[in-house]
């Protein structure tokens, strides 16, 4: 009967894959190998493995391998490069060798660090463990197994998207926006698909969405599944190191301890944003404050410190839902 399980399946991987490797592979399971450059040297080694398909992890093109598929993932072994974009890719890659009956070998330069994670995702995908069951599986048959933090991250991430990389979710857009800032430290030339579409720019907008525009002037300004929400923070106690009279500590304890809609970059607010660390944020028709913007993040009113940080306050803007039945617009002020 086979291992139900998390741990139990890890343990069981690791005892499958107690047996070596050949010419510097190493079996993490049954057609699945692991390994340094030098894992390919030999097209015989990979033969007697049975592998069909190999995945290089690596900041530079690899030589060509005869007899295989190949999988090339540009990126290097440092804790701000993005693996996670590329992880259901590779599963999936992985996934189409086995399931034809032969191996895939997973590949990088030390064989330690992103070859490891890019396997330890795919167990994570396929088995249903944890990120640290699957890496713990992983370093079972290579010990030697180190994955940088920023992988680390990562895998924690995917692991809390359900092991999807699912680009609309409040969890995927920050962490694209904290990628961002590590690629672009001069935040110029920004890539056109990190701000969301202008809603004045759009026909409609889908009867589940609520769209807010600006209490002064009407204009419309986001939708809310621009809102990237965060886990409440501790209120009052984390402001601890400011002077809070009474009073504001009683109000900070109401239903609604976040006054700012934190959201992620629209096109309007391109020119306010590019080459700039931090600011504020002007609704584009009247130019009424709106709220603010910082690259290094912001403390939300609750207590949670937001990086990077795009804030509307609440009381600058209205809620206008669509409802069902003759598309009719209602404002919540």
């Amino acid at each position: 009967m086979p291992p139900s399980c998390g741990r139990c399946r890890a343990a069981a991987m690791a005892g499958a894959a107690a047996e070596p490797g050949v010419g510097g592979m190493v079996a993490v399971s049954a057609g699945l190998y692991v390994g340094g450059a030098e894992s390919c040297s030999s097209p015989a080694s990979l033969a007697a493995a049975g592998v069909v398909a190999v995945l290089t992890v690596d900041a530079e093109e690899p030589p060509a391998v005869p007899g295989v598929r190949t999988l090339h993932v540009r990126a290097r072994d440092e804790p701000g490069a993005d693996l996670l974009s590329r992880l259901d890719e590779c599963a999936a890659f992985i996934g189409a060798a086995r399931a034809g009956g032969g191996a895939a070998l997973v590949r990088c330069q030390a064989g330690v660090s992103r070859s490891v994670a890019v396997v330890t995702a795919y167990l994570m995908k396929t088995q249903g463990l944890g990120w640290e069951e699957a890496y713990a599986a992983v370093r079972a048959a290579k010990p030697d197994a180190e994955v940088n933090p920023g992988f680390q991250g990562q895998l924690k991430l995917y692991e809390a998207m359900g092991c999807t990389v699912d680009s609309g979710s409040a969890l995927y857009k920050r962490y694209r926006l904290q990628m961002l800032r590590e690629r672009y430290p001069e935040l110029q030339d920004l890539p056109r698909e990190v701000f969301a579409d202008d809603p004045t720019n759009m026909c409609q907008t889908l009867n589940t969405e609520v769209l807010y525009r600006c209490r002064k002037c009407r204009r419309s300004l986001f939708r809310s599944s621009s809102i990237l929400s965060h886990v409440e923070g501790d209120g009052p106690t984390a402001f601890v190191h400011k002077r809070i009279t009474e009073s504001a500590q009683l109000c900070g304890g109401g239903p609604d301890k976040c006054t700012s809609y934190f959201i992620e970059p629209v096109q309007w607010m391109e020119p306010a944003l590019l080459g700039v660390m931090e600011g504020q944020l002007l609704c584009p028709k009247c130019t009424s404050k709106l709220g603010s913007f910082s690259w290094r993040g912001e403390q939300c009113s609750c207590g949670r410190w937001v990086t990077p940080a795009f804030q509307i306050h609440k009381s600058r803007v209205d809620e206008v839902r669509t409802l069902p039945v003759g598309n009719l617009l209602t404002a919540k002020t």
